[in-house]
Formats: C-alpha cells, structure tokens, sequence
C-alpha cells in the first residue's frame, strides 16, 4: 500500500514552541538552515525513488524561491502551510483569508503550479475554529491536513473522523494524520516529534497496523529542521520544549531513509485524491 509522505517546510526559529523566545520581527535576522535542509531532504527523496507533499509557509517562498523551484522541478507536489506559521485557531476570520490567500498566490507564482492542499501550522484547526474549512475552499483549496484525531496540550481533536472525510461537502476533503486507535483512544502513528521520540520499531508497527488492520494509507510528516542537530540552540526554553524539539535530532536522517526502504510512499494528491475521485 502507498503512503503519503509529506514535509511541513518552515525553519527551527518558526517553531510554534519558541514562539514566546524568538520575536517574529526578528526572523529575517537568524540564521537560515531550510535552504540545505531540503536539498538533503531532496537528495534522500531521489535516492529512494520517491515523491512526496512540502506544504510551505509562504514567507520561506517569498524569501528562497529556489527552494519551491527545486521542489517542483523535482516532481513533488506543492502546497501550502500558510504564510507566517501563525496557528489557524489564533487568527481572526479575516486575517486566516489573508494569511491564506496571500501563501496560494506566491507559491503558485513562484512554483507555477496548482497549490490544492494545505496544513494548518500546529495542527489548530479543530472544533472551535471548522469555520477555517469553509475560508479554506473559498480561496480554491481542494483538501486539508490539519485536524489531528488526538489529544494533545496544544492541538487536537480527539473525536474527528480518523481517516479521510468530508468536513463540509464534496467540495473539500480533510486527511488527517494518521493514528492507532489502542486502549480506548487515539495514539499518534504520523511521525513528527512522536517519531523522535519513539523507538524506530514502534512507529513502524503502527504504521503497518493502520496499512494492514484499517487497510488505510499512512499520512507522514516531518520538518526540515528535524534532520539538523547542528541548528542554533535556544537559551531560556523550558525543559519540556526543550527535549520535544532536539531530541534524537542526529538520528533523525537515518531513521526517514529506513522509513522510505520498509514502506512504499507518494504526494498526496497521488495517494489520496486519486482514490477519493
């Protein structure tokens, strides 16, 4: 069964858990690491033989176009995690259509290509906010993957349908991360911090578990950023948010190459769309 593997494309100062420790008006002053980062995320892609989904902010866009140029040109689908990585369920109506909007335009401009999907920052698009869905399609978007079934202490919506829906109509179409149901609850099986985290042969049972047992596709991501232990530390986070963000950094690589030999994987408009058309 093909998975779909897909890269959420911002840099480790755009961490929505530093947000409190690195002023937004400063990002234009760190140090940048995406532009390497997804040269060697593309380099590991072409060694294997796969294709994958980058949902990018646009401020990376309007800033390295090279880095959505050399995502299209190498046949990986584009789409959108909105422009500054500020959370869904923190902007007003009017400021989510702009954040939104203005991301679609210069990505398709820059990429020259349709921009169908998009990933909320965080996973924040959840119960108190389904109104986002609705902004979603207006501005032209075909789906979304940005309602995590989970619980979480800062995203999560524990009772949403665990695989593919319609949230509003035919119209639009949400693929959530995927999930294990175990013990009366939702368990995370779609990589992120929670693949750091685990052992490499956990993530991999559960992954087969939703391919074998829900005879469901696998929905994965991961950051640029989880593949550079050699990024600028931050001083003044708190331990929690400290172990979530650097651990098992340098293992990291390894672990996605492992990941694309035991399963086979595809941009998500190959792996989802085409099954829901």
């Amino acid at each position: 069964m093909r998975n779909a593997m897909t890269i959420d494309v911002e840099d480790y100062f755009q961490v929505s858990a530093f947000a409190p420790h690195i002023a937004r008006d400063s990002w234009d002053s760190q140090p940048c690491r995406v532009e390497r980062n997804i040269e060697r995320i593309l380099a590991l892609l072409a060694a294997h033989d796969t294709h994958a989904t980058f949902f990018t902010l646009g401020w990376i866009a309007e800033r390295y176009p090279q880095v959505v140029r050399a995502i299209v040109d190498h046949g990986h689908e584009l789409a959108s995690h909105g422009y500054g990585h500020q959370r869904a369920s923190d902007l007003s109506h009017e400021q989510f259509h702009d954040d939104i909007t203005r991301a679609k335009g210069l990505l398709e401009d820059i990429g020259g290509v349709a921009v169908r999907g998009y990933r909320a920052p965080s996973f924040s698009i959840g119960s108190r906010n389904l109104w986002a869905l609705e902004t979603l399609r207006e501005a032209g978007h075909v789906y979304s993957s940005s309602i995590y079934p989970i619980a979480h202490d800062h995203y999560g919506m524990p009772e949403a349908p665990r695989f593919a829906f319609h949230p509003l109509d035919d119209a639009m179409l949400e693929f959530p991360p995927s999930t294990v149901h175990l013990f009366g609850r939702n368990l995370p099986a779609a990589g992120g911090g929670y693949f750091r985290l685990m052992p490499y042969a956990l993530s991999r049972w559960l992954m087969r578990r939703v391919n074998q047992t829900d005879g469901q596709p696998c929905m994965f991501y991961f950051h640029p950023w989880e593949i550079d232990p050699e990024q600028p530390r931050q001083s003044g986070i708190s331990y929690k948010t400290r172990f979530r963000h650097y651990v098992n950094l340098n293992h990291m690589e390894g672990r996605i190459a492992h990941l694309l030999r035991d399963f086979e994987w595809g941009r998500v408009d190959q792996v989802f769309l085409k099954d829901a058309a």
